[in-house]
């Protein structure tokens, strides 16, 4: 069974999803990164000065009353919260990273597309058909 295993965890397409995994995690980290560090922050000042990490509605108050000035204050005191900016942080993780693969898979696409149009090459001919040739050709020049 060891053997086995052994066998299957080295095998090239078990490494390389796990290559693939890694990559998708680290790109992650950026896509995240930019929606939160550089994206968001310009639009919530485009609608009015909101931090949309921080934008929240209270479903139950924690053991001090609010108004909470941020998500991480009501946390703290444990109140209920529904975390709208996180959320609509997420989705916007979540259609940069479907956009950017979109992109890599519509690219391989269009590479295995043109390897399928490019005409492929006249086989090389037989030998019986070289002699043909020659034969031909000699006969031609015995004409003229």
């Amino acid at each position: 069974m060891w053997k086995e295993f052994k066998a299957f965890a080295l095998r090239g397409n078990v490494i390389d999803m796990a290559i693939g995994i890694i990559i998708g995690l680290a790109f992650g980290a950026v896509v995240q990164s930019l929606v939160n560090d550089v994206l968001m922050p310009p639009i919530g000042l485009l609608v009015g000065g909101v931090d949309f990490s921080d934008l929240f509605i209270v479903l139950r108050e924690g053991t001090i009353p609010g108004p909470y000035a941020t998500l991480e204050a009501a946390r703290e005191v444990g109140a209920v919260t529904l975390n709208i900016g996180v959320f609509l942080n997420s989705v916007v993780n979540f259609l940069i990273v479907a956009f950017s693969v979109f992109l890599v898979v519509k690219g391989i696409n269009q590479l295995q597309r043109k390897q399928e149009e490019a005409p492929p090459a006249p086989p090389k001919p037989s030998p019986q058909e070289q002699l043909l040739m020659e034969i031909r050709d000699l006969l031609k020049a015995q004409r003229s």
